[in-house]
Parts: C-alpha cells; sequence; structure tokens
C-alpha cells in the first residue's frame, strides 16, 4: 500500500523459532514511534510493518527488529521485501532450514545427555531396577548435575536467550514458559545438591527440554514446507539476461537491466523482466506466473511477463519494468502479505497465546501453593508446577491459523489465483451468491460467428465470396466474418471496386460476382428480398443476437449470427458453483434477449440485464439483502463499484489497474474457471483453521487440569514434565501437519479445462444451418 500518510513495507525477520515470538515482534515495533500496525508471520519469518514515512523509514525499522534480537537482512523501499546483505549471519539471523539443523544439533546433544542422567536416575533403578555405579564413586546428584550441564548451558540456550528477547520487549510468550520449566526444575535440584542432596530433577528438567527440541524440530520442517510457494516463485526469475548493447551480446545479471534495454531470449531461455516484443515470433510458457498451461504466442507488439519461458522462437524483447515493478515481484509482494495478514479468529488467538503464557505462570504458581496446603510434599508439589507451565505452552495456539492462510495462498498462487489478505479467504470461504460480469468475464469480449444460414449456394463458396469483401473493411463484424471463413477453409481471394456504406454495410466484385453484406436497411435500398431467409434473420435477431445479411448478384444468399460468444470454461465454471450449493447470477448492460440466450446456455440462476454501470453496486447491494454473501466477478472500471460493494472482490487479472486494486482476489487469467477454484481454496482453508483453533483450544483446556493433578486424588492420573513436553511439542507438530494437507485439496480438474479449450470450448455455441 502506498499512500500520503502510510507504507508497507515486508520485512525479513529470521530467528523467529516459535510461533508465539510473534509476540516479541509486535511488541517492540508497535511502541516505536511512526509505526501504525505490525503483522509477522512466524511461518514466513517476515513481517508487514504499516508505517507513517514521514516519522520514521524503513531503515529504522530494520535497526529496531535487529534491537529486538532479531535478524532482518537489510534495507528495501516500501512495499518489497528486505534485500540480503552481505554481513554475516547472527545467530538469530538464520534461515528456516538452518534453524531447523541448529534444533537437531541441540537435540541430539540433549538426547544423548538426558538419556544419561536418566541411567543414573532413582527413576530408572525404581521402575527398570537399573542401579549403576557412579563414576569415582562420586554422590549420585552430582553425578546428574554433571551430566545436564551440556543440556543446559547448549541445549536449553536457545529457550533462556528467546526469554530474554521476550522480557525485554515487555511481553510473554512460550520461550518463558519452557525457560521457566526447565530452569525451575534445575535450579531446585541444584539447590538440593549444593545443600547436602536429596530428591532432584535433573532427568525432568533435562528430557523436558529434549522433547519441546525434538517437536520443534520436526515443527520447524513442516513450517518450512508451508513457504515453498514463495521459495518457488522467488526462484522462477533467472540470475541472468543477454542484453544488446551498441550492436553486441551481453550477458549481465538480471538485476543489472534497466527500462529500455533490448533482451535478446533465444528459444528455451527464460525471459528475464518484463517487456514487449520488438522482433521475432515464438510461443511463451507462461504457467509458472498466470498457471495458464497452454503456451502463448507472441509477436511483435506482445506484453511479455518476466521469469516466463520462451519454447520455440528468437524472441528480442525491450524491458519495460525491472525489479520490484515486475509482475513476478508483484505477485510475490501480493502473496506475502497475504500471508502475513490476521485473520479475525487468529488475532483473537494471538490476543489469548499472550494471556495464557500468564495464566499458565499463575497456574503453576497456583497449583505449587495448593499442593503444599493439602500437604503435599514440596517436590511432588513442585512437579506438578512445573508440569502446568510447560503443558499450557500457547504454540499451537499461534500456529493455528498462519500456516494453513500460508498454505492456503501458496496453492493459490500457484493455480494463478492471488488473496490479498486473509480476510478475503475466510470471504471466499463464505460465499452464496457469485455474480459474473457478462463482457469480458463469461465471454470473450468480441464479436463472434454464432450461425451461419443459407440457401443452396455450398458454404465454402460463399464464406470465401463474404470474406473476400469483409477484409476490405474495418468494422469489428467483419472481422468476425473473416475469422470465421477462414476457420472453416475458405480460399483467400481478392476482391474489386469496394464500396463502404456507413452504417449499413458494404459491396464488392468479388470473382465476376458482385457481393452485398450489410443490415436490412442495405437490403433494401438495393432492392433484394430476403425471402425465405426473412423469418431465420427474425429468429437470430429474437434471440440477442447481431443479424448480418448477404447476398450475391442480387439474391438472398445468407444470414449470419454473430455474438459475443462464452469463454470455452464458462459453462464448466457454472457448472462446478452449482456442484458447491453456490447461485450464479450474471449482470449485464445488454438487453435483455442477448442476456437470456448467454445465461440460458451456461446454466445461470439469474439474469440482471440493462443495468447501467452506475447501478450495478446497487444490484450488489440487494442481492446481499437477507445476510447472503455475494461474491463479484469483474475486469472493468465500472465493475469497480460493484467490486468495492461485494462480500468478496474479484478481479480478472487481465482487467483494469481500477479494478485489480479495488478487488479482495485477482484472477491472474481471464478464466471463469478460477472462479470456483478460489472458492474452494478459500473452504478448505477456514476448514483447516477452524480444525486447528479447534485443537488448540481443546488440547489446553483438557491438558491443564490433568497437569496440575486434579485427577490424581481420583484415578491415580497425573503427568511428568518431560511427557508434558512431548504433549505439548506434538500438539504444536499436528496443527502444522493439518495445515500441510490442504496442499492436498481437490481442485477443479486443469486437464479437463485444457481439454475442453484445446477442442474449441463448451461453451461454443457455434451452428453453421443449412437450408437447401
Amino acid at each position: 500500500m502506498r499512500g500520503s500518510r502510510s507504507d508497507t513495507v515486508v520485512l525479513d525477520v529470521r530467528g523467529l523459532r516459535w510461533a508465539s515470538q510473534q509476540n516479541v515482534v509486535s511488541a517492540a515495533l508497535g511502541r516505536r514511534p511512526g509505526v501504525l500496525a505490525v503483522e509477522p508471520n512466524p511461518v514466513a519469518q517476515t513481517a508487514t510493518v504499516t508505517f507513517d514515512p514521514h516519522r520514521t523509514s524503513v531503515a529504522e525499522l530494520t535497526g529496531w527488529v535487529r534491537d529486538c534480537g532479531f535478524h532482518c537482512a537489510g534495507q528495501s523501499v516500501p512495499e518489497h521485501i528486505c534485500e540480503p546483505t552481505a554481513e554475516p549471519m547472527a545467530p538469530a539471523a538464520m534461515s528456516m532450514a538452518a534453524m531447523a539443523i541448529d534444533l537437531r544439533n541441540r537435540f541430539v546433544v540433549a538426547v544423548v545427555f538426558s538419556l544419561l542422567v536418566m541411567a543414573w536416575s532413582p527413576m530408572a533403578s525404581d521402575m527398570l531396577g537399573l542401579r549403576l555405579p557412579t563414576p569415582l564413586g562420586v554422590r549420585q546428584d552430582i553425578w546428574a548435575l554433571i551430566l545436564s550441564l551440556p543440556v543446559v548451558f547448549y541445549s536449553a540456550t536457545v529457550f533462556f536467550s528467546g526469554a530474554a528477547q521476550a522480557l525485554r520487549a515487555r511481553t510473554l510468550d512460550m520461550m518463558v514458559l519452557v525457560s521457566v520449566g526447565i530452569g525451575a526444575g534445575w535450579l531446585y535440584s541444584l539447590v538440593i545438591t549444593a545443600t547436602g542432596g536429596g530428591e532432584v530433577f535433573y532427568e525432568a528438567s533435562t528430557m523436558l527440554a529434549t522433547f519441546v527440541l525434538l517437536g520443534h524440530w520436526f515443527e520447524m520442517r513442516a513450517r518450512g514446507g508451508a513457504n515453498d510457494a514463495i521459495r518457488t516463485l522467488l526462484e522462477l526469475a533467472p540470475s541472468r539476461a543477454v542484453v544488446i548493447r551498441d550492436g553486441r551480446e551481453v550477458e549481465i545479471a538480471t538485476a543489472e537491466v534497466v527500462v529500455g534495454d533490448v533482451l535478446l531470449v533465444r528459444p528455451g531461455a527464460k525471459i528475464a523482466v518484463d517487456g514487449v516484443v520488438t522482433e521475432g515470433d515464438s510461443e511463451v510458457d507462461e504457467s509458472m506466473v498466470t498457471g495458464e498451461s497452454l503456451p502463448v504466442h507472441k509477436q511483435p507488439g506482445a506484453a511479455v511477463i518476466g521469469a516466463t519461458i520462451n519454447a520455440n522462437g528468437t524472441l528480442r524483447v525491450r524491458a519495460t519494468k525491472v525489479g520490484a515493478d515486475t509482475a513476478l515481484a508483484q505477485i510475490v509482494n501480493l502473496v506475502q502479505q497475504a500471508q502475513n495478514s490476521k485473520a479475525p479468529g487468529q488475532r483473537l488467538a494471538d490476543r489469548a497465546a499472550f494471556w495464557l503464557v500468564l495464566v499458565a505462570l499463575v497456574g503453576g504458581g497456583l497449583t505449587l501453593g495448593v499442593w503444599l496446603l493439602v500437604g503435599a510434599d514440596f517436590a511432588a508439589a513442585m512437579l506438578f508446577a512445573i508440569t502446568v507451565v510447560v503443558i499450557t505452552c500457547p504454540d499451537a495456539l499461534g500456529l493455528a491459523t498462519p500456516t494453513a492462510i500460508m498454505v492456503g495462498t501458496g496453492l493459490g498462487a500457484t493455480r494463478g489465483v492471488l488473496f490479498k489478505n486473509a480476510l478475503a479467504l475466510e470471504s471466499a470461504a463464505r460465499v452464496d451468491v457469485v455474480v459474473l460480469d457478462k463482457t469480458g468475464t463469461l465471454t470473450k469480449g468480441e464479436p463472434e460467428v454464432t450461425d451461419l444460414v443459407t440457401d443452396a449456394t455450398g458454404d465454402i463458396e460463399l464464406l470465401t465470396l463474404l470474406a473476400a469483401v469483409e477484409r476490405e473493411s474495418e468494422h469489428p463484424l467483419a472481422a468476425a466474418i473473416v475469422r470465421y471463413a477462414e476457420s472453416r477453409g475458405a480460399e483467400r481471394v481478392r476482391a474489386a471496386r469496394f464500396e463502404n456504406v456507413p452504417g449499413h454495410g458494404a459491396i464488392a466484385m468479388v470473382d465476376d460476382h458482385r457481393v452485398v453484406v450489410g443490415n436490412r436497411r442495405l437490403f433494401e435500398r438495393e432492392a433484394i428480398d430476403l425471402g425465405d431467409l426473412a423469418g431465420h434473420r427474425d429468429r437470430l435477431a429474437g434471440s440477442g443476437r447481431t443479424a448480418v445479411l448477404a447476398a450475391v448478384d442480387g439474391k438472398a444468399a445468407a444470414v449470419i449470427g454473430i455474438a459475443d460468444a462464452p469463454r470455452e470454461t464458462s459453462a464448466v465454471a457454472v457448472d462446478e458453483l452449482h456442484r458447491m450449493g453456490i447461485e450464479v447470477a450474471m449482470l449485464t448492460g445488454d438487453n435483455q434477449a442477448t442476456a437470456a440466450r448467454i445465461a440460458t446456455h451456461l446454466g445461470i440462476d439469474t439474469v440482471i440485464a440493462e443495468v447501467q454501470p452506475g447501478d450495478k453496486a446497487a444490484e450488489i447491494a440487494r442481492l446481499q439483502t437477507g445476510g447472503r454473501k455475494v461474491a463479484m466477478v469483474g475486469d472493468g472500471v465500472n465493475d469497480a463499484p460493484a467490486l468495492a460493494q461485494a462480500d468478496l472482490g474479484i478481479a480478472i487479472g487481465a482487467g483494469t489497474d481500477v479494478a485489480i486494486e479495488t478487488a479482495d482476489l485477482v484472477l491472474m487469467r481471464s478464466d471463469p474457471m478460477d472462479v470456483p477454484t478460489a472458492l474452494r481454496i478459500g473452504r478448505g482453508t477456514l476448514r483447516k483453521m477452524r480444525q486447528n483453533l479447534t485443537w488448540a483450544i481443546g488440547y489446553n483446556t483438557l491438558a491443564l487440569p490433568i497437569a496440575a493433578g486434579v485427577f490424581q486424588p481420583l484415578i491415580g492420573l497425573t503427568l511428568r514434565p518431560e511427557i508434558a513436553a512431548m504433549s505439548m511439542s506434538g500438539s504444536s507438530v499436528i496443527v502444522a501437519v493439518n495445515a500441510l494437507a490442504l496442499r492436498r485439496l481437490r481442485l477443479p480438474d486443469t486437464e479437463t479445462r485444457d481439454h475442453t479449450q484445446a477442442r474449441g470450448g463448451a461453451g461454443d455455441d457455434r451452428q453453421a444451418c443449412i437450408v437447401r
């Protein structure tokens, strides 16, 4: 977002090990002057910051991120992610993959020494009968203290440093809870050892650290998989480009390409930046950016997108957009901001996570006090207190929706469906009615021959004569007739003595035949009788088509029906929406007959025709009565008010900038089939968010009383701290893995769509009616 009072930047905030650490970034940055909003994403390791450019800058923001103990990879202009710097990475600057390796190494050390501590613990001797002599005859608790040192002073330091960060930022997170659990048990045991020995908890502290590290190592690996879409997009752009300078081919880094450079793109090479073809003819694979599986033909004057692949011909491309202005960079930025945005449920969960940490700390203290009051010894009371603190960690609650949002938006990006924020995902899941603009959305937006009614003259011969005349005309209807004739195999011949009759049609001599093509007024002027074709003309005109008349040598020869034809996938898209239980309406300014013809052919439920551009928003508001959630799909400037009025505005990517700016969701292709795809992704994502939140809340609700020992007097049910740690970590892993399962969501079949396009389209209502 760029405006007079605020700018937005996506900062690379590496070092967010746990979901609850996002509170540290929010708290630290949120209190800075000029910062208006902070939306960190622990899964993506980024934070979207909205700020007042008159009061602060990106340089200050990155400095503040470093001040609170995280790494920001440099500075950026508004709306773009921080660029990497050459400075060496601090521990907090690790990538997610590096953090996963670091956690694994810490876990390996922890598990080895924890098992050794367990081998010499009273638990091993009491439960397993394992009684090992201690080296040099040292006391058992002293030997356990020595074995615990690598765990506490290496493996667990990640928790202590994270807790220090949180406390410096004046907030509470999971690091604080785990540090309290490990530190309290270990320090209590240290005091007991220093004062002569007794019951100690070295094994509980070390195993607690071990299980937390194990769970979060798995969680970190799962979270890394949630960001595959962004990583794939970033890897699309080629690192090098060949440009023509001073008549020579020069290979340079893509970052050095400037607007106006002419790029040489050979077959099989990637196009480095956005541009316009100046020379050459080729097919370009744009699937990696737009999701369009079929190659797109490019010739001089055609626009090309950076990171797409030139298939078979050599192209020369003049760069028009470079760096952060390219389509790929804007897609990455849009997806990142969507992934960092918060769903309403997550905002509540984030607030709950902070208070849950406080509840855990207070609950741990109360548990200790209550057990002491009822006569338990201090060691037992301490174990219950530590278990309460550990098991109530809100990490699963913090991961519940960000992981699902990341997977959902990433899944959409790979299909050419770009959600602008998490609210758009939720809105897509609740849509009851989809309103589709007709021209340019359901239809191709250009006239096309739909009917050909002829007399006894052979249709190919007749089409050859008609196309010869219409090639001399600049009228859009003439171009439609020429395209149709060529598709049917008409020969290419020249017309002579061409005469354009404005508002009526055209007349020319073709192969010694006088050919007249136009409307009824031209036929009246030329005194040509329609005869039997009059009824066909009235039928076509009554069905919403434009009827073009043709005569050869003074005799009526054909009636040609022309209309704005539906897109190949429109009918399939409408059917898919019906399968989802969604009502489909069509909104158009065209007359009722034309609109009804298209709607009947496509199976649309409701037709709203003859609507002025300014009244479209009012029609959307009318459909919203009764609490129905309405999505509007459009591509033009006159659709912008309706897109804004709708609960979910969907802009076709080939539409205007105004429509795209107003919409909540952008479809990279002008393909109606992407509408049900987007709504299915929204439904799937919302379902995962609800499942994860239900699990996280339910887990904490059930685990807390068990950990506090409420059921111990009744049925003897208790938990040790290390088991609580395993349970807590397992809960986080379950949430992350459940969100990743969204990648297997069943979406409308692209193969069916591509087959439809290849064979001419389900929406093609062309007829060739020949009357002999």
